[in-house]
């Protein structure tokens, strides 16, 4: 059997060394297994035939029999163009080309029988098809026509002559080399128990299927497969960690924690909290090591619940460290803990780039001594002159920030791998975190702590600028601040959009009688650093910037987010924008501002925002609208898998039914020696070395 993962697809008759490379630099394929899981991106009924009489400019793809009775050729120049007179006796319509009139005119001949396919326009009154596929009646039967496949193809392709049909005699040559064998890559088991096309007939039918049914059965087919891998290497991952890696136990609930939370507790904990601390406490007091993820929506409480997590640490000897991505959000960090552990025999220390040479002596002694009982700090925490005696346990803030290198590196400061516990605000649908975090055990903060009021959220025209301001003003004279987010710096000439520089100098007219902040990113760090600490200190009043504003620096006194232009942003993004208010005890207010003419996707992504503050809510219906690849952070997070046919935001039930399907297989296979399952991991190792994902267990 012929392997097509190593055939070269420049040996494919019909390629050859000049379409290779075409192929490899605009598609990605380089093989032939490439070239067979390029999937067409529609399919148009060829089995029909319409009649000239029935035709309207307006209409989808259609297919017509006759004779061309006459050629044309019209215009000068760029506007040359050949017309072919084209009847089947109920009628006329133009055929036009604008393009290749030489070869056309030597390829068809008047008075000859043809089968013309492509979409009908208006143009002066008449109805006419530009650039037709057209093929000799006498060659094609309608019955074998079916549904013919649409492949999509770059306009440096289409220039070389490898337009969609192209490569549909391409997939054609492919499978007439390989006569439609290849090798099943599920066990005969999967296949009748989940009523699975087989491989061979899926493949086929994906390309050229004979009707509606037959493309569906294989669209299932090749779905589950796509889902089946990716979870198999997820949920075997995470089981072969757990089984190579033990953890610190915290067995005792020790006197730092009760004390805290029986004398310090700044508000009674909400249901969902005490719901993670105690799925938290459980993974501690285990000899296994915990790798769990805290979703959590802005404000609900997340840096509380890794607090009382750090306290179990320091109560059974261990050190903790909470690592963030910035400096300004460690600052505030180490500010918070300090604040809620005075009084209590906790050692908090603050470590990042702008930590002064004369304090690193004492901050690194004390940490590998254990003097120090948790380490707030950012990447420079990664430096090797920074050891701990005995740290168990990593609290990462913002999972996208840190990749697998930088955790690797936290692993490497103990015998014993520190538990692991990942925080994020970018609340993520089930089907992703499914993906993105499927070795991960998942919790979610659900409920906002006591006294926090929903951010009342607004849409507005920009002709009622001047209303909006006059809210501000009384916002500013109550003694509140503001953030008026642009999603431009600089003007464009492609969109039309208010930019930043202009709207600082508007505002800065309008409101002459404050002080107001800039920021975005152009700017050197320590200026962004220095603009945000005048904000959050009160010196400055509002706060102009681009979409720069650090995830989770917590300003409690800024009661109003404006969002200009709105329309540019994600859901997922304005829910985070919309975070950075409502953090006091005042009503807090977010104005998305837009102008009036707006697509449909657009007003609905405006609807969900004023009716839902429920980021979980927000952000499913962001992957609904945008797809996975689009979502906020989710390409930092690092998906490591482009899928070819499955869609996370349509296929959410066959993910949740294959993650089964797959982790019955771990379950049974931990070890992967069993021989009822060798082709599964076979083509599981086979797909990662394809795909180059780099999912191993950290060591």
């Amino acid at each position: 059997m012929l392997d097509t993962a190593t055939r070269n697809i420049k040996f494919l008759p019909g390629v050859g060394e000049q379409r290779a490379t075409l192929l490899n630099r605009e598609l990605k394929i380089f093989s032939l297994h490439d070239l067979l899981y390029y999937f067409p991106y529609k399919y148009v009924d060829r089995s029909r035939l319409f009649k000239v009489s029935e035709l309207a400019g307006n209409m989808p793809f259609v297919q017509l029999c006759g004779e061309i009775r006459s050629f044309e050729e019209m215009g000068e120049g760029v506007g040359r163009r050949l017309v072919a007179h084209f009847t089947d006796g109920t009628g006329f319509i133009d055929l036009v080309w604008f393009r290749g009139i030489k070869y056309v005119k030597g390829r068809y001949k008047t008075g000859e029988k043809y089968l013309v396919f492509g979409k009908p326009t208006a143009f002066n009154g008449r109805v006419n098809i530009a650039h037709p596929d057209i093929d000799a009646a006498s060659s094609v039967q309608l019955s074998e026509m079916g549904l013919q496949p649409y492949y999509n193809t770059t306009e440096k392709m289409k220039r070389s002559g490898l337009n969609s049909s192209a490569m549909t005699k391409l997939v054609h040559n492919l499978f007439e080399l390989t006569g439609g064998k290849v090798e099943e890559t599920l066990t005969p088991e999967i296949i009748s128990k989940h009523r699975l096309m087989p491989l061979a007939d899926a493949l086929r039918a994906i390309h050229f299927p004979k009707d509606n049914a037959e493309l569906q059965t294989a669209r299932y087919r090749l779905k589950f497969e796509e889902l089946f891998y990716i979870q198999l290497n997820i949920l075997h991952y995470a089981k072969d960690r757990q089984m190579r890696y033990v953890g610190h136990r915290f067995a005792t609930v020790g006197e730092t924690f009760n004390r805290f939370y029986n004398e310090k507790l700044p508000f009674e904990l909400t249901g969902a909290q005490k719901r993670v601390v105690k799925e938290i406490r459980r993974d501690v007091n285990t000899s296994r090591q915990m790798n769990r993820l805290v979703q959590g929506d802005v404000g609900s409480g997340k840096t509380l619940v890794a607090l009382l997590a750090m306290l179990l640490a320091k109560d059974n000897g261990y050190q903790a460290c909470l690592m963030a991505p910035t400096e300004i959000l460690a600052e505030q960090h180490f500010s918070t803990l300090s604040r809620m552990l005075s009084g209590l025999p906790v050692r908090v220390e603050l470590l990042t780039g702008s930590t002064k040479q004369k304090e690193r002596p004492a901050i690194l002694e004390g940490l590998a001594t254990g003097a120090v009982d948790i380490l707030v700090g950012t990447h420079a925490v990664l430096e090797d002159n920074v050891q701990f005696r005995s740290v168990g346990l990593v609290v990462i803030d913002e999972q996208h920030r840190f990749g697998v290198v930088q955790r690797a590196k936290m692993w490497a400061k103990n015998n014993i791998p520190p538990h692991i516990l990942v925080m994020t605000a970018t609340p993520i649908p089930r089907t992703l975190a499914m993906t993105l975090y499927g070795d991960l055990d998942v919790s979610v903060i659900d409920e906002l702590p006591p006294g926090r009021k929903p951010i009342s959220t607004q849409h507005i025209f920009r002709n009622r600028a001047d209303q909006m301001y006059s809210f501000i003003r009384r916002q500013l004279q109550e003694g509140r601040q503001v953030y008026v987010v642009y999603p431009l710096i600089s003007e464009s000439e492609k969109l039309d959009l208010k930019n930043l520089e202009d709207g600082y100098k508007q505002l800065c007219n309008i409101f002459c009688d404050y002080r107001l902040s800039k920021l975005h990113g152009k700017m050197k760090p320590k200026e962004k650093d220095e603009e945000m600490r005048r904000f959050a200190q009160g010196e400055t009043q509002m706060l102009v910037s681009t979409t720069v504003i650090e995830v989770g620096v917590d300003v409690p006194n800024a009661s109003v987010m404006v969002i200009e232009n709105a329309e540019r942003f994600g859901l997922s993004q304005l829910h985070q924008l919309r975070g950075r208010v409502g953090r006091g005890a005042s009503q807090s207010y977010c104005i998305l501002v837009t102008d009036y003419k707006l697509s449909e996707d657009t007003r609905k992504r405006m609807e969900i925002m004023v009716n839902s503050n429920d980021g979980f809510e927000i952000a499913e219906a962001d992957l609904k609208l945008r797809g996975p690849g689009d979502i906020e952070g989710t390409q930092q997070s690092g998906i490591a898998f482009d899928l070819k046919i499955a869609n996370l935001a349509r296929d959410e039930q066959l993910l949740q039914y294959v993650r089964e399907v797959a982790r019955s297989i771990v379950e049974a296979d931990p070890q992967c020696e069993n021989p009822l399952y060798r082709v599964l991991w076979e083509q599981l190792r086979a797909i990662k070395k394809r795909n180059n994902w780099n999912w191993g267990a950290i060591s």
